[in-house]
């Protein structure tokens, strides 16, 4: 897309071929924006301006993604048959899939975002089977250009524990939990995923078979990285969010067993330790991928794309497993730790989105 940009340079680019350019990886920036207001939201720490700020991030997203949607629109629009292409892309296709509501607006929303929640589990387990499918069909991706991005089309599973959870702590606190069915919303949530876990854990394990053969991804790919620290922190978050709630979830004798509240909430814990031990190991290791380019010898610039949003999101989901360990273990140090995490998060943000904002002011984007 720079390249074609800059071989034009000569001539007048208008708005619509500015619009033509317009790629799913845009929609990195509206996963990372709301995973801020997410963030905002899980801090212990509670106060009416930080809920302003999360509600603004919450706001600006949904402004981001319809503004997304509607771009991307046009782009199909004018551009005929590059929906289809979209989908066969070496690059693009694998980037298609890419709380504060119900305690104020009463019963009607909650059983909206029920429905909501049901038609994403079915949406995103046949579109995520669908996209793999459809790769797998058309596309043959060398080994050398492996990055956690091969993860992106079982991202959407990987976001259905933390929103089950948040579905159920958002009828706890107002008082409607009576009108959720808790149970299958829990279950369905562990279902889906562990499935989207499983898939990512394959996609990982190759990756450090990548990483062991051919190094680390080139300058533009290095972002990328980042991405392999989300299912595992996704997953920890999403199995002690609900952990901590099993009591209101499930009944006293579930499955005809006395304990099952106990086993189910020790379980979750133990499984959401080991999940975010492995998140806060992807980290470092993508952490120190960027190492190079602080060196003051060093001439090798990272170039800005849309997947430097990565930095964000996945990250976003680190905060809120640390924050649920923290309630889970009534641990202070952890809520501090994600509390500082969430402020370094932010400026990540900021850096990155004016970032683009430049790009896109000099025509880079």
């Amino acid at each position: 897309m720079i390249t074609k940009a800059r071989n034009l340079r000569g001539r007048k680019v208008s708005i619509l071929d500015r619009i033509a350019c317009f790629r799913w990886t845009w929609f990195t920036m509206t996963m990372a924006t709301g995973g801020i207001a997410n963030v905002i939201s899980s801090l212990p720490y509670r106060s009416r301006w930080l809920t302003g700020i999360g509600l603004a991030f919450f706001i600006f997203n949904l402004c981001l993604f319809t503004m997304n949607c509607v771009l991307i629109i046009t782009r199909f629009r004018i551009r005929p048959g590059s929906f289809v292409n979209s989908f066969t892309e070496q690059f693009e296709s694998l980037f298609i899939s890419a709380s504060y509501g119900i305690p104020k607006c009463g019963p009607w929303l909650l059983n909206v975002m029920e429905a909501m929640f049901w038609i994403y589990v079915g949406t995103s387990t046949v579109v995520s089977a669908g996209l793999y499918l459809t790769l797998w069909s058309t596309q043959v991706f060398p080994i050398h250009t492996m990055t956690p991005v091969w993860v992106f089309p079982a991202y959407p599973l990987l976001l259905t524990a933390p929103f089950g959870s948040n579905l159920i702590a958002g009828a706890s606190k107002s008082g409607q939990l009576a009108s959720l069915n808790a149970v299958a919303v829990a279950i369905a949530s562990v279902t889906v995923q562990g499935t989207g876990f499983l898939i990512s854990f394959m996609v990982c394990a190759a990756f450090l078979y990548r990483l062991m053969t051919q190094k680390l991804p080139r300058d533009h790919q290095r972002p990328g990285i980042f991405i392999s620290i989300g299912p595992s922190a996704f997953t920890a978050a999403g199995m002690v969010n609900l952990g901590n709630q099993t009591a209101e979830i499930f009944p006293t004798n579930f499955m005809g067993t006395e304990h099952a509240i106990f086993i189910l909430r020790l379980f979750s814990y133990m499984a959401g330790l080991w999940l975010y031990g492995l998140s806060i190991w992807f980290f470092l290791v993508s952490v120190g991928s960027l190492w190079k380019y602080v060196k003051p010898e060093n001439r090798n610039k990272m170039p800005f794309q849309m997947t430097w949003f990565s930095f964000v999101f996945p990250n976003t989901a680190l905060v809120t497993a640390t924050e649920a360990l923290g309630s889970a273990f009534e641990s202070n140090g952890l809520k501090i730790f994600g509390a500082v995490l969430a402020a370094c998060i932010v400026v990540v943000w900021i850096f990155v989105f004016s970032s683009m904002i430049r790009c896109l002011w000099r025509r880079q984007l």
